[in-house]
């Protein structure tokens, strides 16, 4: 099973480039910049990635970015990330990345931006567009900012906005004219949301920011009605069960509703969120649904086709990249 599902061409339309940087990049960036004393080792590294909750995980995170400071640094992980992404046989990816998070070290988007394409550039096997995460801890001042910035960008791969962070803290509501303005300008919108709030942030997501997509929305299994919401209007879900299981939002992958949503009907794709910092890949993901969940592997690669349907590229772009999928000798025809 675990030899098929490496060999499967995939998609990956929920994941953070830095939440990516394999452990020996991101080593050699802490060595870099004095490295932290609490942190000597490889061993001492994955052990930094194991977390209490949500909270603790995006400290860790915050933790992480301090060794992320030039925008040489930005196009190393990029390169290093997109040859990991080869290794797997992921040939599409829709990748979140968090330029306002940088702020602090002098680096602007635009830098940012460039530098992670010129990165991305030089593992051309892989096609990957960005999602420029404008960051719910940000004042919205500083998230239009962010997306003013990204929409001259596009020929560098932007294609839309993300909101991420502290969603416990950071309702989705204030940002409603930030998701407006992104559709002016012809920018598509996700949004977390229903991970570390409950179904009243999908709502809000949905109805207040309009967003296209939502990630994880895991706790739409606590609404009835919203999930009949999510069937009815084929919103895509771009679901990330083992960052859940990390992060403690569920109990286990048996407690996971991903499940439940495949059998509603719900428009599901499944993608791994902070991989490096979850010590998961795809193939994890998908194995564990096809343990716990006996999917088939007819539904896996319904999945991985469910992830073209829900992706931002153009109907033709689509269709090629389903053809890429059905000429594998192990794909299962659907």
């Amino acid at each position: 099973m675990h030899t098929w599902l490496h060999s499967l061409p995939k998609v990956e339309l929920h994941i953070h480039l830095e939440g990516s940087i394999p452990l020996p990049t991101l080593w050699q960036l802490m060595q870099q910049y004095g490295g932290d004393p609490e942190v000597p080792d490889m061993a001492a590294l994955t052990r930094k990635f194991q977390y209490r909750d949500f909270p603790h995980f995006i400290n860790t995170w915050v933790w992480k970015n301090r060794f992320i400071r030039t925008a040489a640094d930005f196009t190393t992980i990029a390169a290093a990330v997109a040859q990991d992404w080869t290794n797997q046989n992921i040939c599409y990816v829709e990748s979140h990345y968090s330029p306002t998070d940088f702020a602090r070290h002098g680096l602007t988007i635009s830098e940012i931006t460039r530098a992670i394409r010129a990165g991305l550039d030089h593992v051309p096997s892989v096609r990957v567009n960005l999602i420029a995460d404008v960051v719910r801890d940000s004042p919205i001042d500083r998230a239009m900012y962010t997306l003013e910035t990204v929409a001259e960008l596009r020929e560098y791969g932007v294609i839309g906005i993300g909101l991420g962070g502290s969603e416990q803290t950071h309702p989705p509501e204030p940002f409603a004219p930030v998701f407006a303005r992104a559709r002016q300008l012809g920018l598509h919108t996700t949004a977390h949301a229903g991970e570390a709030a409950g179904a009243e942030s999908i709502w809000g997501a949905l109805t207040t920011l309009g967003a296209e997509r939502i990630g994880h929305a895991t706790r739409a299994s606590t609404d009835p009605a919203l999930c009949a919401f999510l069937v009815a209007h084929q919103t895509p879900l771009e679901m990330c069960p083992l960052s859940n299981v990390r992060t403690g939002v569920v109990a286990d992958i048996a407690s996971h509703p991903i499940a439940d949503f495949i059998n509603q009907g719900m428009l599901v794709t499944v993608n791994t969120d902070d991989p490096k910092m979850f010590n998961n890949t795809l193939v994890d993901e998908y194995t564990q649904l096809m343990e716990h969940f006996h999917l088939s592997p007819a539904t896996i690669c319904q999945l991985i086709d469910n992830a073209v349907t829900a992706s931002w590229l153009a109907d033709n772009e689509k269709t090629l990249l389903r053809a890429t999928l059905q000429r594998h000798p192990n794909w299962v025809a659907l």
